[in-house]
């Protein structure tokens, strides 16, 4: 049963809007290694993705920016120019023995394999990235304006997944890009998400 603890959370009307940014991208997100804890730095076309983040969030006015203590999301933050305050509760899934690998590879030893339903050993499964969303989310709400928040893939599906009330697992059904652009909000008091792996602003050069 799914657990709705953080579906609501907005008054009736409430207009706040949250900007998800995934961070640009690094070697591992590339090849499509696994990176939770390697703190591994943007590619230079991974700079170049966060510089373009910015022109699209400058005429916001955001209340509160968040960021992952990852280097790969703080810079891009930066890049985007704005400064964020660190909250670890943002840190990507913990991959534990699949941290740097790719997911053919892990299925070579366990066919099938997928985060979403088996989690990883050593590190976690989905209700504990779930746990930590949650707090971020709870944080997030209490804030009177907007708020934009510098994450990861994985950790980005799960708090969409949450936010609109869902199991974490059903972040499953978010693909996300680097250095893409999501927004959520609410409509008539309902949370929701009104854009969702916008990378247009990559194209524009």
């Amino acid at each position: 049963m799914t657990d709705n603890s953080v579906a609501g959370g907005g008054e009736q009307g409430h207009d706040q809007k949250v900007w998800l940014i995934r961070h640009g991208p690094t070697e591992w997100s590339e090849s499509g290694q696994h990176t939770g804890s390697t703190d591994i730095p943007l590619t230079e076309a991974g700079e170049s993705a966060a510089k373009a983040v910015g022109p699209v969030l400058a005429g916001e006015s955001f209340a509160l920016v968040l960021s992952s203590p990852m280097q790969r999301a703080q810079r891009t933050a930066e890049l985007a120019e704005l400064t964020p305050e660190i909250d670890g509760d943002l840190c990507e899934w913990d991959y534990g023995d699949y941290e740097g690998r790719t997911t053919p590879e892990i299925r070579e030893t366990v066919p099938g394999w997928t985060v979403w339903r088996d989690g990883s050993p050593g590190g976690e499964i989905a209700g504990e990235v779930g746990a930590r969303v949650d707090r971020a989310i709870e944080r997030i709400r209490a804030v009177d304006g907007d708020v934009a928040v510098f994450a990861h893939g994985h950790l980005l599906r799960v708090l969409a997944a949450r936010w609109l009330g869902e199991a974490p697992e059903f972040g499953r059904h978010y693909a996300l890009s680097t250095a893409a652009i999501c927004v959520l909000g609410y409509e008539r008091g309902s949370p929701v998400i009104f854009r969702w792996n916008d990378t247009h602003h990559l194209d524009a050069g």
